[in-house]
């Protein structure tokens, strides 16, 4: 019987849930409810606000999505190119840091609720993602000989 590597099999389906979660959520950023939806979180966001003096709700919704798209398509061939590991895992770190400081930028994103405080869960997932972003970029580094292509 072969022996299971869990380290791989746990790095494969980690990335992959990553994949799955900015294609998914990239394509959803071109629908208006989404658009609509994110635009307290960006603009309050002191990195990203300034999106909106120069284009429209939708525009910056677009952009966004553009990227995480780009993001998960970079991660999907880092399988294969490390050089698609450095450009996908920086981008999906930058994503997620971003996304995490909206919890420090935007008003009333805490409350509690029978006295747990409590927050916007779906950005606390962006930790974890953070973390796996990081471990593409590790793996993706020259001289890593786990990683795959040059």
């Amino acid at each position: 019987m072969k022996k299971v590597n869990f380290n791989n099999l746990g790095y494969i389906i980690s990335v992959s849930g990553v994949i799955v979660v900015l294609l998914w959520i990239g394509i959803f950023k071109f629908t208006p409810t989404e658009a609509k939806a994110i635009e307290p979180l960006v603009k309050n966001s002191f990195l990203m606000s300034w999106l909106y003096r120069i284009t429209s709700v939708q525009g910056v919704s677009n952009l966004i999505g553009t990227i995480e798209i780009i993001t998960a398509i970079a991660l999907s061939l880092h399988f294969f190119w490390k050089k698609a590991g450095l450009i996908g895992g920086f981008l999906a770190a930058g994503t997620f840091l971003i996304t995490l400081s909206f919890l420090a930028t935007t008003p009333g994103v805490f409350s509690a609720v029978d006295g747990v405080p409590v927050t916007e869960f779906f950005i606390l997932k962006d930790i974890m993602a953070l973390g796996i972003s990081l471990l593409v970029v590790g793996k993706s580094l020259p001289g890593d000989d786990e990683g795959k292509g040059n």
